[in-house]
């Protein structure tokens, strides 16, 4: 019989979650590894958590402070957290993030193994400066050498991982069981109807494109409305110029969290995935999980993701080849609800939570025994059974 294992979770913002896929990754792992009864704990930034309490869902919360700053926040609330960690007595530490590299040396000293989630390709995101991209490289070449452990979302990216820098890495999905919610006070509240609206989720920062939403909705002739989701610290231009669109159909809402996000999912018409940086898309995967018609960005990461279960568009050309794939939807519903069908099925059979924690918990066993990739597809497939 398995021993309970005592878990740390870094490198995020913390729970409960109220920004990005990862700090919704961290609750849904975290509040799932302590009903199979191991004790863990999230490590979260001060100046972001206001939860006051010291434990959230059974997991101990660490709030600790870092520098508010685009380039800082995160490596000093990580290595601050790697320093609180020392003599904690962890099992294991995991890690999330590639530019958390290089501080997943130090729980090590005490003996405790570490694991790094890496995500996606982060240096291809535009809102980083060369300086920064540079670190980011240099941080994924390390990911091998100073973890135990290395764990992928994306198929894709964890080819990349290999053949690039020579590192072999664990593939687990991200997870997305939501529930669904009938209209209510969101939908009021932005002057929204279930079904008359196309959906975008995300940070609204150049690389995740939601311009060529905007974009392509400025030609298309319907009363449908075109609802974009999200917001951005440091991309105060790129905002201005989505604003400035005179399209009256064209609804921001800001970020939306919580209730009030799965509203907005569950009542969509189509959900619409611009992002062209990234490994598994979140929204995407939570998209699929609420059985949406999606249209995607054709990245490899996002083709991976979606399968056959939904359309794509060329990126490259932005708005232009984007429209007349929404045309199409708009004027088929029929096939829209074919595509919501086989959205939800392969959500359901390749992105479970349950079938994630099960994941983990696999590679944690694994990694204590001295392995540093685990073979994870037996816990997956009983957990999807059960």
């Amino acid at each position: 019989m398995t021993r309970s294992l005592h878990i740390a979770l870094l490198g995020t913002r913390g729970v409960p979650a109220s920004y990005s896929g990862f700090e919704t990754c961290v609750e849904q792992l975290g509040s799932r590894l302590v009903e199979r009864g191991h004790r863990v704990t999230v490590y979260a930034r001060s100046h972001h958590i206001t939860y006051n309490q010291p434990f959230y869902k059974g997991m101990r919360l660490i709030k600790l402070p870092t520098v508010a700053n685009k380039y800082l926040d995160t490596i000093v609330h990580s290595f601050l957290s790697s320093l609180h960690a020392l003599p904690q007595r962890y099992d294991i530490a995991l890690y999330f993030i590639a530019g958390n590299s290089l501080v997943t040396w130090i729980p090590r000293l005490a003996g405790q193994k570490t694991i790094i989630n890496v995500d996606g390709l982060d240096w291809k995101r535009e809102k980083w400066p060369v300086f920064a991209k540079k670190y980011i490289q240099f941080a994924e070449r390390m990911a091998g050498p100073l973890a135990n452990a290395v764990v992928t979302d994306s198929r894709v990216v964890q080819r990349y991982y290999q053949d690039v820098y020579g590192i072999p890495t664990t593939y687990i999905a991200y997870g997305s069981e939501l529930p669904r919610r009938p209209p209510g006070e969101t939908l009021a509240k932005f002057g929204l109807e279930a079904g008359q609206y196309v959906l975008f989720v995300g940070r609204l920062v150049p690389e995740n494109c939601a311009h060529h939403l905007v974009e392509a909705w400025q030609g298309l002739d319907t009363d449908m409305k075109c609802v974009i989701v999200g917001d951005s610290a440091y991309a105060d231009a790129y905002k201005a110029s989505l604003h400035a669109t005179q399209d009256a159909r064209v609804v921001f809402t800001g970020y939306v969290f919580g209730e009030g996000y799965w509203e907005l999912a569950t009542n969509a018409y189509a959900f619409v995935l611009t992002s062209g940086v990234g490994g598994t898309h979140p929204a995407l995967v939570e998209a699929m999980s609420f059985g949406n018609c999606v249209v995607v960005h054709n990245t490899a990461e996002n083709l991976e993701t979606l399968g056959e279960a939904g359309l794509n568009y060329e990126g490259k050309s932005g708005g232009a080849a984007l429209r007349p794939v929404l045309r199409r939807l708009l004027d088929h519903p029929g096939q829209v609800a074919e595509f919501r069908a086989n959205a939800a099925a392969r959500a359901a059979q390749l992105y479970t939570w349950d079938a994630v924690t099960a994941a983990y918990e696999a590679l944690f066993y694994d990694v204590l025994a001295g392995k540093r990739v685990a073979a994870c597809e037996t816990a997956v497939a009983t957990a999807r059974a059960d």
